[in-house]
């Protein structure tokens, strides 16, 4: 106990000296200080909801990528597999409600539009060998019904017009009708496009390489406030920055994602952090979002460790409850697990791919 008290002293003699030397003498030194103290001992961001989904039977293949209707309290999960439906939907509780399957064969990314103007879900298909319907970003109705098609379905290639993919892997739409498309899981492709809301090519960087503006498997893509499109380059283990309206690179992150590639990028709801998902290591990183201008350097502040090998694949984030939503293709049956960094525990039964994390109160 005198030891403690020793410590404790010491520490705040310590603090009071580096106070009066930045008074004195004008040093940053405390404000660093500060910030790491008032980091580590903040309130947990998330911790995990071992009760979603409530019917967890409703898994039958391999979870892919969630998408999160915070307006009408909806979570659209896709899933592969032979004779299975491909599309889930279940409330924010958890439970299930619905699913489809039309001419949807090999689901990538899903991405829910919600705005006075547009309620639909959009998915990125990357298709089979022998189907119909792949190489294509299509467009449905919340029920299912099939909207549109973008792409020649069914054929991959690489025209601007007609406008082709190969395994395209994810998309954001703003609520103006702007579509940003990462194309390029794996395929011919490695380009980023933007398409307006009539579905013309704005602009695009769409060069394989490791150059500035180039991209080896562009895995997923997000847009923030300050009209900022950030991409996931899983293949060159960074994320790229561009200006949304020119597609002006903005620059890029690398020194953060030495250990593993960046797979899925989705934004804190106050825009403070930037999520990011890396599926080799099992990890979902929390890095600090800078404010519009110089994107300078990245710095992760938070993370939280998954069970090993459930291989976290994209995520997607409720922007009112900011409940985080992870589809992970390899779990199947998670052990209990705690993390006493962000004071969570992760357990399941049967074989759910998607857990959901809310945040810590």
């Amino acid at each position: 106990m005198a030891r403690a008290w020793v410590c404790a002293a010491a520490a705040g003699l310590l603090l009071a000296l580096l106070f009066f030397h930045s008074r004195l003498c004008r040093s940053p030194v405390l404000g660093t200080v500060a910030f790491y103290v008032s980091w580590w001992t903040e309130t947990p961001l998330y911790h995990l909801d071992a009760n979603w989904p409530k019917q967890p039977e409703y898994f039958t293949g391999q979870t892919f990528c969630v998408a999160v209707d915070a307006y009408n309290g909806l979570v659209y999960v896709a899933q592969r597999g032979e004779n299975i439906p491909k599309v889930l939907v279940f409330s924010e509780d958890g439970y299930f409600l619905r699913s489809w399957n039309d001419t949807v064969e090999m689901p990538h990314g899903i991405f829910v539009v919600n705005s006075p103007y547009d309620q639909s879900i959009w998915i990125t298909d990357i298709g089979t060998d022998s189907g119909s319907y792949g190489h294509s970003v299509k467009k449905y109705s919340p029920y299912g019904n099939l909207v549109q098609i973008l792409g020649t379905a069914g054929q991959k290639g690489s025209s601007l017009n007609p406008l082709q993919f190969d395994n395209p892997a994810e998309l954001y739409v703003e609520d103006s009708g702007e579509l940003y498309i990462v194309d390029g899981d794996g395929g011919l492709n490695n380009r980023l496009l933007k398409l307006s809301q009539d579905l013309m090519v704005l602009w695009l960087h769409g060069e394989n390489g490791t150059g500035l503006a180039q991209f080896n498997i562009p895995h997923s893509v997000t847009v923030d406030s300050a009209g900022r499109v950030w991409v996931a380059d899983r293949g060159n283990k960074r994320i790229q920055v561009f200006d949304k309206d020119t597609g002006e690179w903005l620059g890029m992150w690398s020194k953060c994602f030495t250990e593993d590639a960046p797979y899925s990028v989705r934004l804190t709801p106050d825009e403070k952090f930037l999520i990011v998902a890396q599926m080799n290591i099992n990890k979902l990183s929390f890095l600090v979002l800078p404010p519009k201008g110089n994107i300078g350097d990245c710095r992760v502040v938070h993370t939280i460790q998954l069970a090993d090998e459930v291989s976290p694949h994209l995520m997607d984030v409720d922007r009112k409850t900011g409940a985080l939503y992870v589809a992970e293709i390899g779990a199947q049956l998670p052990t209990l697990k705690g993390s006493k960094l962000a004071w969570w525990k992760e357990h399941s039964t049967g074989s759910q791919d998607t857990w959901v994390l809310i945040p810590a109160l």
